[in-house]
């Protein structure tokens, strides 16, 4: 990649030190681009409900994970994370969230309001019920994690929320009772109450222009939405860059932050073209094979470099960190016993190497400053014992 792309992640940053005579060590502790995956056993393992063997395991998989990544996603799909009525696993997820903050990790929570994964308790109630619970959820989730958890896809598929004919669910009769724009403008308004200072996204698997006018037409509502995800699962094939950068172009229009939310490639054979929607593919076994671990690991790298060279690309989140857990696919930058896949490799190349400023022993100047340019991010200074940390951006 041209570095002159990634001028937008640089910056520079000059602080004084205490003593000008000795050399100062700098050294980059953490990016500000969030990358980041989805990574939902940490319940159990913060609430030690696993076995010691699985709990060997994940600790591995912890580590690998802390090394690549700087952000996490954690899982409130309301139908597992409230299955009865007043009762949420908010101990457990509470537990996980702080384990997670503990490890230097940016979190957002998914999602606040989705049709899929849907309570079920849901359906005895009457449609003004139902919205009025579904604002009470965010209402009291959002305030709940404050602090720990300040970011969160407040609606997840939006687009199709209406049209959704697979299952009865609550979320889709409120939806075409009141239609979209005006039930998205209520879920935000109740999310930003209930936490002014976090980051709320809408998220979608919908590419197309569906999605440019909804958003259009929420922003035009004057729906204030801080950033616009966009889910790219990719089981049947990588998508061309060709398409990739149309994508970056008609969503740039918006001019808002872009969080590429749910990146999938897998590293063994391609789904079929003709599914439709990637839930109905199943299949006993899909292993991960050599070549196809070659593959994924120069899909990943090539996607990554075209979206971390976006200027308006702030987050890119894996789905998810390990083999099998999504739709029973080899799409982990690592196996399900925790080794690290080429995948896992050449990211690791491009955020903890090409991506990442190198370590620097400088001296002050006559005014005792030291200026350091890098990429965005936080930083450590050590002079003589002494240690100061600063941003760059």
């Amino acid at each position: 990649m041209n570095t002159k792309t990634l001028a937008h992640r640089k910056g520079t940053a000059t602080i004084r030190v205490t003593d000008s005579a000795k050399p100062v060590t700098v050294q980059q502790v953490k990016h500000r681009f969030l990358f980041g995956c989805s990574e939902f056993s940490t319940l159990p393992y913060a609430s030690n409900q696993m076995g010691e063997a699985e709990r060997v395991t994940a600790q591995k998989r912890y580590s690998h994970m802390a090394e690549l990544f700087n952000s996490v996603t954690l899982p409130f799909y309301w139908g597992r994370y409230e299955p009865e009525q007043g009762k949420p696993d908010y101990e457990r997820m509470i537990k996980a969230a702080r384990w997670l903050r503990g490890q230097g990790l940016t979190l957002k929570g998914h999602p606040l309001c989705w049709h899929t994964v849907c309570a079920p308790w849901l359906l005895d109630m009457t449609n003004d019920e139902i919205y009025d619970t579904q604002l009470a959820r965010i209402k009291r989730d959002v305030a709940a994690f404050d602090g720990i958890i300040d970011m969160w896809d407040v609606i997840n598929e939006a687009v199709i929320m209406p049209l959704f004919n697979k299952y009865d669910n609550g979320i889709t009769r409120i939806c075409k009772e009141r239609g979209r724009i005006s039930l998205i403008r209520d879920l935000f308004k109740e999310a930003i109450a209930a936490n002014p200072k976090a980051t709320f996204l809408i998220n979608d698997f919908e590419t197309s222009e569906a999605y440019d006018i909804l958003i259009e037409g929420l922003l035009e509502a004057g729906v204030p939405i801080s950033v616009i995800g966009i889910q790219s699962h990719m089981h049947q094939g990588c998508w061309s860059q060709e398409k990739t950068q149309e994508i970056l172009e008609r969503f740039s229009r918006f001019n808002l932050p872009l969080h590429f939310t749910e990146v999938t490639l897998v590293s063994g054979h391609i789904m079929p073209k003709q599914i439709v929607d990637l839930n109905d593919y199943k299949i006993d076994s899909w292993p991960s094979t050599p070549e196809g671990e070659a593959r994924q690991a120069t899909e990943a790298a090539a996607f990554y470099e075209t979206l971390f060279a976006h200027p308006l690309v702030e987050a890119i989140t894996w789905w998810s960190f390990h083999d099998g857990l999504w739709l029973g696919a080899p799409s982990g930058l690592i196996t399900s016993d925790s080794e690290p896949k080429p995948a896992y490799h050449a990211l690791h190349q491009r955020i903890k190497g090409d991506w990442w400023t190198s370590k620097q022993v400088v001296m002050a100047d006559a005014n005792g400053e030291i200026t350091v340019t890098g990429f965005l991010g936080d930083y450590v200074a050590l002079c003589d014992g002494h240690e100061t940390t600063f941003a760059i951006g």
